[in-house]
């Protein structure tokens, strides 16, 4: 397929460097997770797929700003979970896709006058500094948008053919657009377990077209946007476009993790629309029953008991943390103080706090004491981070641990929460 519009060329994504992750002592733990559909806490199926491999997607970015705290929490979030299951023996095949063609990120190039692309460029490269300095464990697969057209247009096609899609032409423009009703399965709401006045309202405030004349439902999705004047778009069998939103994750988790895989990952505000549609996309495609086995949603981060937001300023952005001398070990302490699921407050306070405790750890652990006591904290490590990520529970923990035994419960606390406890 062929640009219309867009004279650049593609370059293929590429994540940042694997950090160190020590071995981890002691028989694994199951990893038990909430489950946003569920809306409980239940085993993660760890059942290899035909590759030996437990597969696992999150969200990632759309590259029109730094990556500020919240974006940072969501992603030591699932850092944690590929620890847990990697520490348990398994093989993970994680993916994780970048917006790179988006509203919000054409929107930001022209207030600043500058190139969407260059702008994209810039703030993916400073992702990946930021991922690499908090020691996040790269996904495998890390794919743009646009790097994944061709995919896309294969599931709208999909999508058509199997009657779970239809045309929408603007009378004005004469554009056709392609949508997806909302009963293309009949199960459309499972993911996100909201009422219809609820996923009204989100829908409208993230990114939802629900006054387009034409639709068959206000919630239906789009899928393919027909080309406007001015935007990049690309040859399809249907019309030349640009993917819709929830699409493009559709097409790049199922292509390589199959039809149905163990986690779908990312914030809480991404439960629905955006969760919810990527999988009813994925469940009309493929005839499959439900996409992922769980649906796993992190929190919001607040500063200073007031929510981030760029409208406020008041986002704190990781690599400012870094530049002003704040180890990023402390940062994830100061992440992992609060539970996952919970929205929780940052503050200057809690980060000295952290950096406090990772001071305690050193000093504790550089007390040499039997193999043993340290075998036994290391288990209770494993326990309390199987149990839905409880970080404040180990946290609690290794304040109190007696010291270490030949750098085993360092090696633990590196391999399990990301943090370095050596110097």
């Amino acid at each position: 397929m062929g640009y219309v519009a867009v004279a650049s060329t593609l370059v293929r994504m590429h994540a940042w460097p694997t950090p160190s992750v020590p071995a981890v002592a002691g028989d694994p733990v199951p990893l038990q997770l909430h489950d946003t559909a569920d809306q409980r806490v239940k085993p993660v199926d760890v059942t290899p797929d035909s590759n030996g491999e437990v597969g696992m997607y999150v969200c990632g970015i759309t590259p029109y700003d730094s990556t500020h705290l919240g974006h940072a929490a969501t992603y030591l979030t699932f850092d944690l979970v590929y620890r847990q299951l990697l520490a348990n023996g398994h093989q993970v095949r994680y993916v994780q896709n970048v917006t790179d063609v988006d509203d919000p990120l054409f929107e930001r190039a022209e207030r600043d006058g500058v190139d969407w692309r260059e702008l994209g460029n810039s703030q993916i490269d400073l992702f990946r500094s930021d991922m690499e300095e908090l020691s996040v464990i790269p996904p495998r697969d890390y794919i743009g948008a646009m790097q994944a057209i061709d995919e896309v247009i294969t599931m709208v096609q999909r999508l058509l053919d199997n009657g779970a899609a239809y045309e929408l032409t603007d009378p004005e423009s004469g554009v056709t657009d392609i949508y997806a009703p909302i009963d293309a399965t009949t199960q459309f709401g499972y993911e996100s377990n909201l009422d219809r006045a609820t996923m009204e309202a989100y829908f409208a405030e993230r990114g939802g077209d629900p006054e387009r004349p034409g639709k068959h439902d206000p919630l239906d999705a789009l899928l393919w946007r027909g080309h406007r004047d001015g935007e990049p778009a690309w040859e399809s069998p249907f019309g030349a476009g640009r993917p819709g939103w929830h699409i493009e994750c559709s097409a790049i988790a199922t292509n390589r993790l199959g039809a149905q895989f163990a986690i779908q990952g990312g914030g809480s505000d991404l439960a629905f629309p955006h969760h919810e549609f990527s999988a009813a996309h994925a469940e009309a495609a493929y005839g499959t029953p439900r996409m992922a086995g769980h649906y796993v949603h992190a929190g919001m981060i607040a500063l200073d008991g007031v929510k981030m937001s760029k409208s406020l300023g008041n986002l704190v952005f990781v690599h400012k943390l870094t530049e002003a001398g704040h180890n990023p070990s402390a940062i994830r302490l100061a992440v992992f103080a609060g539970h996952y699921r919970e929205d929780r407050d940052f503050s200057q306070d809690i980060l000295d706090d952290a950096e406090h405790r990772l001071e305690l750890w050193r000093t504790n652990l550089s007390q040499e004491v039997e193999e043993e006591r340290v075998q036994g904290v290391v288990d209770k490590l494993r326990e309390a981070l199987a149990n839905d990520l409880d970080t404040p529970a180990a946290l609690k923990l290794l304040d109190e641990a007696p010291g270490d035994h030949d750098s085993k419960l360092a090696a633990a606390i590196e391999g399990l929460l990301g943090v370095r406890v050596g110097a």
